[in-house]
């Protein structure tokens, strides 16, 4: 018995210290056992004395029997219980596990309430303050598709007219020598045109795409002049806004055949689709003067003086033949001459040798 105690016992300490204290009780019930039996008296004793003997031997003897017992029943008993505590841990113990093995073991619980009081009325604010935001954006969002699509093509009727040109330059340099700041502000004569229809081309393709429904509206010209010229008369000034300064057309047949002639491009523009025209009616003008020109300008002259072209309010500049029609980029290099880079032209079978003579020989020599 002390030789297996001796093997069980540092093993069951250091596994169980409290299993371990219980078999040691148990242990030191062994010598005692021992004195005992070194008591019982040796063979051919009286009977009476071994009888007595005996008998105190196998009380001591039960009395250990039943110490050892109780003790084993007690140690299996608190095993077993250790054992069941193992299996099952407690429900607190096992949360208190888990929350140890979450990332915010150290956070404190009131500050986290805390937090999130202060989060919910940081959100209910910030919702308050989107509000506004989210009109600001969506008015931005409108400006930014608007951009988008701000026409950066145009289909352009030069003024090609020496008489029409030279008028003009004579009001710009009156102008100029009233007030030398908008020398910026003036149209240069190469750009001279007539805008019959602005447009908004993304890529290469819708230009190609441009390029065709130009040259199929050179049919529905032709077809509608039946060989005839359209004759544009140039006479007066106006303005818009005090921002632009423009040589006014007169109204007659022939500018009401140059209307039908821009409606009918923007609906072959359109079915071909391309993003051209206004939502404004057609007013052909002819602009030689304008403050967006220079945003510098614009700082230190918020309108133009009317009365800086007051001589010229009725002065007639001449006549312009329509013989071309022109692609133009507002964004591309300009060409030599100050005329905007085309991309592609129709022309009506009638040249400028033939229309402007003068203006031919001029050129030449």
């Amino acid at each position: 018995m002390q030789r297996l105690l001796r093997r069980l016992l540092p093993a069951l300490y250091s596994a169980r210290p409290a299993a371990a204290r219980d078999l040691l009780l148990a242990r030191r019930a062994v010598p005692a056992l021992s004195r005992l039996m070194a008591l019982r008296p040796a063979a051919g004793a009286e009977g009476g004395d071994s009888c007595g003997y005996l008998s105190r031997a196998a009380g001591a003897t039960a009395e250990h029997d039943g110490l050892e017992n109780v003790q084993q029943k007690k140690i299996f008993k608190e095993n077993k219980k250790r054992t069941e505590q193992r299996k099952e841990p407690c429900h607190a113990d096992l949360v208190e596990s888990l929350m140890a093995e979450m990332p915010f073991v150290d956070t404190d619980i009131e500050d986290e309430f805390a937090m999130h009081a202060t989060s919910e009325i940081n959100t209910k604010k910030k919702r308050k303050r989107t509000t506004g935001r989210e009109i600001e954006e969506g008015s931005e969002r409108k400006k930014k598709k608007k951009k988008q699509y701000q026409p950066n093509y145009f289909i352009s009727l030069p003024i090609t007219n020496p008489e029409i040109t030279g008028s003009i330059q004579a009001v710009q340099d009156a102008i100029i020598q009233k007030d030398q700041r908008l020398s910026k502000a003036m149209v240069h004569s190469g750009s001279l045109h007539v805008t019959m229809l602005v447009m908004h081309l993304s890529n290469e393709e819708e230009i190609s795409i441009a390029v065709g429904a130009l040259s199929d509206s050179k049919d529905f010209v032709e077809d509608r002049l039946k060989g005839k010229t359209v004759d544009l008369s140039f006479q007066g000034i106006d303005h818009f806004k005090n921002e632009v300064g423009f040589v006014k057309l007169a109204e007659n047949d022939h500018t009401t055949i140059l209307a039908e002639i821009a409606e009918t491009m923007k609906k072959i523009f359109q079915e071909k689709g391309i993003f051209a025209g206004e939502e404004r009616a057609f007013k052909p003008h002819l602009t030689f003067m304008k403050l967006s020109k220079s945003t510098q300008l614009r700082k230190q002259v918020k309108k133009i003086d009317s009365s800086l072209y007051e001589d010229f309010k009725s002065h007639y500049f001449g006549v312009e033949i329509l013989h071309r029609l022109d692609l133009c980029s507002m964004l591309k290099k300009k060409q030599p001459n100050g005329y905007y880079y085309c991309e592609s032209s129709i022309v009506f079978g009638i040249t400028l040798e033939n229309i402007y003579p003068s203006f031919i020989v001029t050129v030449r020599s």
